[in-house]
């Protein structure tokens, strides 16, 4: 590279990295191209808007910026849209052509026989072509191919020569069908692939021709095709170039979407949880009873005197119009499976204050489903069977039997 031209190139890099914003410029749009397919991370160009010729796509902001913006006043579930990702122009080199609309040229019969002379008289028309083509007369070289191409359609060259002449005649649609006719004869017909690839140029088809002409170059390669990939190739590219970038930014943008979609669906599960949450607490404040505050059935509004401070060294005798003697109606036999129960039900010889003191039984206490298996049994001792299994309650009431009966 010639060192003054590298000597720029220095300058503008340093350039580049003290003020990157350089990069926006839109006759810089090429560059910036260029950089992103690499994967480069540039600065968001403010030309890159619907009234930009050089791109239109327009960078939102995401959730976290727009939650700035609103200084945390946003609402998690707004969605927030996208513009649609609108393709910049390519620029591309190179001239081309409008497409021929001529009827098709008259094509062999494959199934027809050929024989010495039917073969011997193709090759003198293909002479008489040739020479045709060698005065510029056009026309009479696509009449006497054509003569050629009747008396032997199975020769691919014939095809191929013809199509040669299409384009010469800027006809790419008519050397397109004579390129395919040729290569399906014979699939490895230079002939073929060039004069297809040079027909696809012509009509702006870049990638097609570049493979054709890449294929046309490994079977047979002559100075005209290198010619041809030479105006071909970077148009290919920057189409390639482009199409990667624009996939990338679909993807990307998918991407961002289903994120937002994962981000909403969890803060609605979070709601919904805290909704029911703050539910069961309000419905567990509002159930009657408890400790303290009275059982029903049992210590309606609590015992006089209250909790703590109530009758010192338990109740002995029970309490008034609670549970004399143990409970009313008890349960003979004694509760099974409770330690330290007593025949004839329930002892009204507990000793609350002791319970009450007790941070294990306190803890449990404020279970909401402890106190309503409690509350069950204290209403109906019978029904203390079905809450044996539960390994929350069991515990708490077989403690209170057996360790904090006051003296018999």
């Amino acid at each position: 590279m010639d060192a003054a031209k590298l000597n720029q190139l220095k300058q503008f890099v340093e350039q580049v990295k003290s003020n990157p914003s350089i990069l926006t410029d839109p006759s810089l749009s090429f560059f910036r191209d260029y950089l992103e397919s690499l994967g480069a991370q540039l600065p968001p160009s403010p030309y890159e808007h619907g009234d930009s010729k050089s791109g239109s796509f327009v960078v939102e902001e995401s959730d976290d910026d727009m939650a700035d913006m609103d200084g945390g006043k946003g609402n998690a579930d707004e969605e927030v849209e996208e513009d649609e990702i609108v393709e910049s122009d390519i620029e591309l080199e190179g001239e081309t052509v409008e497409p021929d609309s001529d009827p098709p040229q008259k094509m062999g019969d494959p199934s027809v026989e050929v024989t010495e002379e039917s073969r011997d008289a193709a090759q003198a028309a293909k002479a008489k072509a040739v020479e045709a083509i060698s005065e510029g007369n056009l026309e009479e070289a696509i009449e006497n191919l054509t003569e050629a191409i009747l008396l032997n359609p199975t020769s691919a060259i014939m095809y191929g020569t013809r199509a040669s002449v299409y384009i010469k005649m800027k006809k790419p649609n008519a050397a397109i069908r004579d390129a395919n006719a040729a290569l399906e004869i014979n699939p490895d017909s230079a002939k073929g692939y060039k004069s297809r690839g040079m027909a696809k140029a012509m009509l702006g088809h870049w990638e097609e021709a570049a493979k054709d002409l890449h294929l046309a170059s490994t079977l047979d390669y002559d100075e005209e095709i290198k010619a041809v990939l030479k105006e071909v190739e970077p148009n290919a590219h920057r189409i390639e170039e482009h199409r990667r970038k624009y996939e990338r930014l679909h993807k990307e943008r998918e991407e961002r979407k289903i994120e937002r979609e994962r981000q909403r669906r969890r803060a609605e599960a979070q709601a919904a949880y805290e909704k029911a949450k703050k539910q069961e607490e309000s419905s567990s404040s509002k159930k009657p009873g408890g400790f303290p505050g009275g059982m029903p059935g049992g210590f309606p509004g609590g015992m006089p005197g209250g909790f703590p401070g109530g009758m010192p060294g338990g109740m002995p005798g029970g309490m008034p119009g609670g549970m004399p003697g143990g409970m009313p109606g008890g349960m003979p036999g004694g509760m099974p499976g409770f330690p330290g129960s007593m025949p004839g039900g329930v002892p009204g010889n507990v000793d609350f204050g002791k319970i009450l003191k007790d941070p294990e039984l306190m803890a449990a206490f404020s279970d909401p489903e402890v106190m309503a298996a409690l509350q069950d049994v204290m209403k109906n001792p019978a029904n203390l069977s079905k809450h044996q299994g539960n390994p929350k309650v069991a515990p708490v009431i077989a403690k209170m039997m057996s360790e904090f009966a006051g003296p018999k």
